[in-house]
């Protein structure tokens, strides 16, 4: 395993003049001190390093620590909701989950970890704010609790995840802006048609700078909702949220 971090050090960024690394920072503010830092190392590096390692160094990136991280972040979270909700039932439960773990809510905790300063880049992808991208924050975040649970084990990814994740779930339901609607129809077509909904754009309005998006997402080939943003994104969740109430009174 050693050989696949050849190279990995000139990508931390220094915390002093003396070249001190700044693992120990990062720990303090996971609140967890790892065994093994390699695997913290592997869960901070984007893959934006690849395009920029020396002829004979290899590495390694956050993706696969991702993958792992998913899979123990969505057995905690539903192990913690099934103990703090007794009376729901498997949809709300559901509903819940899709919530508490979906990228906008993953980003944004990500970035009060403080993860963001940390995430190991190249240079060009520094200089683009690529660290500052949901989907690069949501992330490195899933691959830190991968570290921590093969590092840790379970007990210990599970502290990390009720300590900074779940720790204000009672706020965070109650704001309805974070629901992510297209995550919870996803679920909801596959369990119910086997099939997935598709989304395309019907128009868009005003002028270059202030455009408004008209957004349809068909399932099975028939229109089941619309929706209006000033982005794409913002008129699909808007279209999905539609969909979800219409598809929910004949189904």
């Amino acid at each position: 395993m050693l050989g696949l971090f050849k190279g990995f050090w000139r990508f931390i960024r220094p915390q002093s003049e003396t070249g001190d690394i700044d693992i120990r920072v990062i720990e303090e503010k996971l609140g967890y001190r790892f065994k093994d830092r390699r695997c913290l190392i592997e869960a901070l590096t984007h893959r934006s390093v690849l395009g920029e390692l020396l002829p004979g160094e290899e590495s390694i990136t956050y993706e696969r620590l991702e993958f792992l991280g998913d899979s123990v972040l969505a057995l905690v979270t539903s192990e913690y909701l099934l103990t703090s909700f007794p009376r729901d039932d498997e949809g709300q439960l559901t509903k819940k989950k899709s919530l508490l773990v979906s990228k906008a809510v993953l980003a944004r905790k990500a970035e009060e970890i403080g993860i963001k300063d940390h995430i190991i880049l190249s240079e060009n992808a520094s200089r683009g704010g690529v660290a500052e991208q949901d989907s690069v924050l949501n992330a490195a975040l899933e691959a830190v609790i991968g570290a921590i649970y093969l590092d840790g084990g379970l007990e210990a990814a599970c502290r990390f995840i009720e300590e900074l994740i779940l720790d204000d779930i009672d706020e965070i339901l109650e704001h309805r802006d974070h629901i992510n609607y297209k995550s919870i129809l996803q679920e909801w077509t596959q369990s119910k048609f086997r099939s997935y909904p598709s989304y395309r754009v019907r128009s868009t309005t005003g002028p270059e700078h202030d455009k408004i998006f008209l957004i349809e997402v068909r399932i099975g080939g028939k229109t089941v909702g619309r929706g209006r943003g000033k982005s794409k994104k913002d008129a699909e969740q808007m279209a999905a949220k539609e969909a979800l109430h219409t598809m929910r009174k004949t189904h």
